[in-house]
């Protein structure tokens, strides 16, 4: 395949990646609360996100049998399904079997994922991973937005039966587009044996810095965005900034840092990308410190957002370039999904006590804490290099230049 056709297909497959995410994360609280669903009922709806979570439990599954087309077609026929399923019954009192459905759509969305990735994997060579990456990232904020706000904005003017109905509609035209996409051989042989080479590649010692890489890159940019909008909300901000500057504008620089993130990965090399985008993720931070600690002029948190949003994009473009460097093409389904979960786990642990810590300190600490914490994830890169499998000379010599 061209470029240009997997960069085509890589944009078909994360928008439909990342649309199910803005269904649940989004829409379904306005969906139940507008039908009068209590608070802690929608509260409880976190849970229905733990196949995210626990996607690498039948990951092997999508490694041994069926082409990714399989795997992403039947997932995404299944969210179809699930949506008119949802159109009967009785929004203002979830039955078990409205609690089943929800849960068999996020089911569903995981195993997706799962195959996405692994496909994407199999596509990339070192001189697209970059670019991959930017699009991958691209293309799921913008199914976040318009499967977000998109549809809570639409069903102001259609209801919510013809939304549900368009949404449906929309998961199989996807569905039929992935089956068309473009096959990628793998080694039948290696695809009999799933479990102990996984097993094997993720217990090696060599790994140990790599966990830890994994758990604490990303560390100072997943404390701080958690409490990134109460700020603004605490500083007296409107609804109408938060949404236009944080929110809006946030996700088109997000895309345009990932899109550059990728290009910059291409260009000088995955470890170099991991250093001076990293780098540069960190000391985004110290905007929100300065609009914290100092009297400015109240545009300066604008400032202070958009670089976030844009270093944002540059750091996740070049870690999860990092990620799909590490994978086999053959068993690339399970390990995505493991080392995709172990980053998971540390946003949503930490996010779990970002709130505390802002009580505790103070905004300003706070928030200069997370720069601290970028610290770590940086200082192990050395130990990562040699992990890596790509040409770091040719990045080394690009710099040079």
């Amino acid at each position: 395949m061209t470029q240009r056709k997997v960069l085509f297909w890589i944009a078909i497959l994360y928008f439909a990646e990342g649309l199910p995410f803005g269904i649940a994360y989004d829409v379904w609280p306005v969906f139940f609360r507008v039908h009068g669903v209590s608070l802690r009922e929608i509260g409880l709806m976190s849970l229905l996100s733990l196949p995210w979570t626990w996607k690498m439990l039948w990951a092997p599954l999508v490694d041994r049998w069926g082409s990714r087309q399989h795997w992403i077609t039947a997932a995404l026929f299944v969210l179809g399904a699930t949506t008119l399923a949802i159109v009967p019954q009785d929004a203002s009192n979830p039955s078990w079997l409205m609690w089943g459905l929800l849960l068999l759509f996020t089911t569903a969305s995981a195993t997706q994922d799962i195959a996405i990735d692994a496909y994407a994997v199999d596509v990339a060579t070192p001189e697209t991973t970059g670019s991959i990456n930017g699009v991958r990232v691209s293309a799921a904020r913008i199914a976040l937005l318009a499967g977000g706000g998109g549809f809570v904005f639409l069903a102001d003017f259609t209801g919510w039966t013809v939304l549900w109905f368009a949404l449906a509609g929309v998961f199989f035209g996807l569905a039929a587009l992935a089956w068309l996409s473009p096959r990628v051989p793998l080694d039948p042989a290696a695809r009999r044996h799933t479990i102990r080479p996984v097993l094997r590649w993720a217990f090696r010692w060599q790994m140990l810095p790599v966990v830890a890489f994994i758990l604490l890159f990303k560390l100072g940019d997943s404390t701080l965005g958690r409490m990134v909008k109460p700020f603004w909300v605490d500083r007296g901000y409107s609804l109408a900034e938060i949404g236009a500057i944080s929110v809006s504008l946030g996700v088109v620089l997000t895309i345009a840092g990932a899109l550059a993130g990728g290009w910059f990965t291409n260009r000088y090399g995955i470890f170099n990308a991991l250093l001076w985008l990293g780098l540069a993720q960190m000391v985004s931070n110290l905007g929100y410190v300065a609009v914290a600690v100092f009297d400015l002029p109240r545009e300066s948190i604008y400032v202070a957002s958009m670089v976030e949003s844009f270093t944002q994009g540059l750091g996740t473009a070049a870690f999860l370039s990092f990620l799909m460097n590490l994978c086999d093409k053959e068993h690339a389904a399970s390990q995505y999904a493991l080392l995709s979960a172990l980053f998971a786990l540390t946003r949503d642990v930490v996010g779990a006590f970002s709130g505390i810590g802002v009580e505790a300190w103070g905004y300003a600490a706070y928030f200069a804490a997370t720069t601290a914490l970028a610290l770590p994830g940086l200082a192990l890169l050395p130990l990562v290099k040699p992990q890596i499998r790509e040409g770091e000379d040719r990045g080394d010599a690009a710099l040079a230049e």
